[in-house]
């Protein structure tokens, strides 16, 4: 009986032997990797990610970017805190916690871990609110009682947004969670400063605005942030690089680009982390999207904001961003809008402008010069005429392709009340992910151009209508404060940087 009473003593101390030395090597497991996860990859690591970007539905674009709202970054790891913890408590049979699990409990997550989490928990709200059809649904966030703050100064409504439900708690999350890391190196001119004025202004006002400490987007460190931007200027470039102009080679602009990726990426860890998948630049300038064209695998997941974006030129939606082209005089941040009603305007449709590009010499073609006075196209306008009284008269813009798609007059249009008339094809039109064009424009297929009247007869007067008051409803998204206002074009712009981020996973493989 005593040797029986020994052996069953010597078997429990050997098991439970056993269970201590495999318990512990879990635990240092887990601990090497989150260990890790925290610290910056080596060389060796790479980045594996992807966009999934749909312009159709807002709801359709977020959900796509998740399954769950857990973190991206947790989800690689299996043996994670929370499978451990539920090891510790069958451990424990449920009771008190020791000592090592409340150190482990105590372990601070990364940086990576915590934007991970936030942006997982900002797809999450937007999917539920682009599945509501009720204001008091969407807003429930916004105070918790389903009622939209006092303090709120524009909520989007109609159907003039895509998802208006999705669309505003979207902007929310963008305000609360995304910061942006403006890298610091480069030096004036061809960084950190761009034109504040003319045709290309809307790039110097991004670069200003995003440098600037009032912006709401700047992140106080680079772990803060969840994208990063490349402040350079392609106007300055060629205005200082190439100048006098002896050929129009892009050689020398791909190569500062890439020499200034290639000094961030030795120097910081945060390009070689995702390939560049969350870093960005602005540009306005018509030679912007060559900067990728030499070293395509360099800028396979950068992000471009560019005003030219052609989808026969290389433009991805999915992964780059249009932004509108906007003149900007002189001293001044744009022209004042226009408010004539419908009743005053006698044009059925007008164009001024210089006869470049393909698109242009079909339009003149077909419609310079002839005996219709509804349809009104100029290559100069005659000094006893204004520009911008006829955009005021008129029903509905002409805005045809010059060399590149991008064209400034659509944003004069929206700001005359006159309803754009795009001309073009391959155009991506800016925040055509949150915006339905089709309410406040009238698109012209190229091949169209000589049934153009048709076209606009056929839009009814009640259609007509419609269109003009929407027109007036997005100026606001047009507008360029400063500093930048929610909704405006500053935000808007942004806003669309916010989804490709957010639509963007990935994961360090750990080797």
């Amino acid at each position: 009986m005593a040797d029986l009473i020994c052996n069953t003593i010597v078997k429990l101390i050997i098991y439970l032997s056993v269970f201590i030395v495999l318990l512990f090597a879990s635990f240092n497991q887990q601990f090497s990797i989150s260990y890790k996860a925290a610290s910056p990859p080596p060389s060796s690591q790479s980045g594996h990610f992807h966009h999934q970007v749909s312009l159709e539905n807002m709801a359709q674009l977020i959900s796509a970017s998740s399954s769950s709202s857990s973190s991206n970054v947790l989800k690689e790891f299996p043996n994670n805190f929370t499978s451990l913890s539920s090891l510790f408590e069958r451990s424990m049979g449920g009771g008190e916690k020791n000592s090592v699990y409340a150190q482990m409990k105590k372990v601070e997550k990364s940086g990576e871990e915590r934007i991970e989490e936030g942006l997982a928990r900002a797809r999450t709200a937007i999917r539920e609110a682009a599945k509501s059809k009720s204001y008091r649904l969407c807003c429930s966030n916004n105070g918790g009682n389903g009622n939209i703050s006092r303090d709120v100064e524009f909520v989007p409504r109609g159907p003039v947004y895509r998802n208006p439900c999705a669309f505003y708690q979207s902007h929310r999350e963008m305000q609360k969670r995304f910061r942006v890391w403006t890298y610091k190196e480069g030096d004036l001119p061809l960084f950190h400063k761009g034109p504040m004025n003319d045709i290309y202004s809307i790039e110097g006002q991004l670069i200003d605005e995003l440098e600037s400490s009032q912006s709401p987007f700047t992140a106080a460190s680079p772990e803060e942030a969840s994208a990063f931007f490349l402040p350079v200027s392609v106007v300055n470039i060629i205005r200082f690089v190439y100048r006098p102009y002896t050929n129009y080679s892009r050689d020398r602009l791909q190569n500062i680009v890439k020499d200034y990726i290639d000094l961030l990426s030795v120097k910081h860890p945060y390009w070689k982390r995702t390939d560049g998948a969350d870093h960005f630049f602005v540009s306005c300038h018509d030679w912007a999207p060559d900067v990728s064209a030499a070293h395509p695998v360099l800028y396979k997941h950068f992000i471009r904001v560019l005003c030219n974006a052609n989808t026969t030129e290389g433009f991805k939606p999915s992964r780059d961003v249009p932004m509108p082209e906007i003149f900007i005089p002189w001293g001044k941040l744009g022209r004042p809008p226009l408010s004539l009603s419908p009743e005053h305007r006698n044009i059925l449709a007008f164009f001024a402008g210089g006869e470049h590009g393909l698109v242009r010499e079909t339009l003149f073609h077909h419609w310079k010069d002839r005996a219709d006075p509804d349809i009104r196209v100029y290559s100069y306008l005659p000094e006893t005429l204004n520009y911008t009284v006829l955009m005021g008269q008129s029903r509905f813009c002409l805005c045809p392709s010059g060399y590149e798609v991008a064209s400034p007059r659509i944003v004069e249009s929206i700001f005359a009340g006159c309803v754009p008339v795009v001309i073009s094809d391959g155009y991506v039109l800016p925040f055509s992910d949150v915006l339905d064009w089709t309410k406040f424009s009238v698109h012209v297929p190229i091949a169209r151009v000589p049934e153009l009247k048709k076209i606009l007869e056929g839009v009814t007067e009640a259609e007509y209508r419609e269109k003009q008051r929407r027109v007036v409803e997005v100026q606001r998204h047009f507008t360029v404060n400063r500093p930048a206002r929610p909704y405006d074009v500053m935000h808007m712009v942004m806003h669309s940087v916010w989804l490709r981020r957010l639509n963007l996973r990935w994961r360090r493989m750990i080797r």
